[in-house]
């Protein structure tokens, strides 16, 4: 009688996919267990960001090749589709700062589909909360730039029109609004949707590839194929994910920034 149970249920070798894909040990550097491959990945990304805007403004045409175009489509997307939307007039002086954010974001969200590197740098939450961090002290120094320190916290905590009697109640709000939930829904949004995709993709991959080559029955097999086969549509899914991702984290960046210089809120 065939088995109907899969190899999983049989108590066959095969590990599903979990949280253990995402741990890194060291084995760059002897003794450096930090050094591991999410860092080296989002290093390699900044050398990647510099030289391929150190490349592209060098070598300006007034005829675009192709490469030319496709990089100022990304600063189009940046510059007029989040810099100035967001920020206004006052545009050009964080400008540089959310394109280098966008282009980083990019990449590493990109690692996790292209060899050799098939993980997504941010689907390690301490990345996704370092660049939260970041960003919250680029829009709150931003903010004390503009106004001053007090009357930051003053524009922060208070907004305008409402009663002095209801300042006590509106103030810790407004503080964990600005100060405490902004970097961490960041983070949590960018890591969350990179652990849990590139997850999917290694359950499709690994799944398929393990009913493929230990299934019992042809059935296994064919189903592990059409697993297999159906992980090429979720990567091309991450990709557009990892390009959506970026965009959030950077267009909330600096609507941020656009909040905290703002003269009320």
């Amino acid at each position: 009688m065939m088995n109907i149970l899969p190899p999983l249920e049989t108590g066959g070798p095969y590990v599903p996919p979990g949280e253990n894909d995402f741990v890194f040990d060291g084995g760059f550097i002897a003794g450096l267990d930090w050094f591991n491959k999410p860092l080296v990945q989002a290093i390699i990304a900044a050398i990647l960001v510099i030289l391929l805007w150190w490349l592209v403004a060098r070598r300006l045409k007034v005829v675009p090749t192709k490469s030319q175009f496709l990089a100022e489509s990304v600063y189009d997307i940046v510059r007029n589709g989040i810099a100035r939307d967001a920020l206004g007039a006052d545009f050009r002086r964080y400008l540089p700062f959310l394109l280098a954010l966008f282009s980083f974001l990019l990449i590493n969200n990109w690692f996790g589909i292209f060899a050799p590197f098939m993980f997504p740098t941010f689907s390690n939450i301490g990345y996704a909360y370092a660049f939260a961090v970041m960003a919250w002290f680029v829009y709150n120094g931003a903010g004390v730039a503009k106004h001053g320190f007090f009357g930051y916290l003053k524009n922060s905590l208070i907004p305008a029109g409402v009663p002095w009697w209801l300042t006590p109640i509106i103030i810790p709000i407004e503080f964990l609004s600005n100060f405490i939930v902004r970097p961490v829904t960041l983070a949590l949004r960018l890591f969350a949707n990179l652990f849990a995709g590139h997850l999917v993709v290694l359950v499709f991959v690994v799944g398929g590839a393990y009913l493929i080559t230990q299934g019992e029955s042809l059935f296994y097999r064919v189903a592990g194929g059409v697993s297999y086969a159906f992980s090429f549509a979720i990567f091309a899914l991450e990709i557009l994910i990892g390009a959506l991702q970026a965009y959030v984290f950077t267009v909330l960046t600096a609507s941020y920034v656009q909040s905290a210089t703002a003269e009320e809120h």
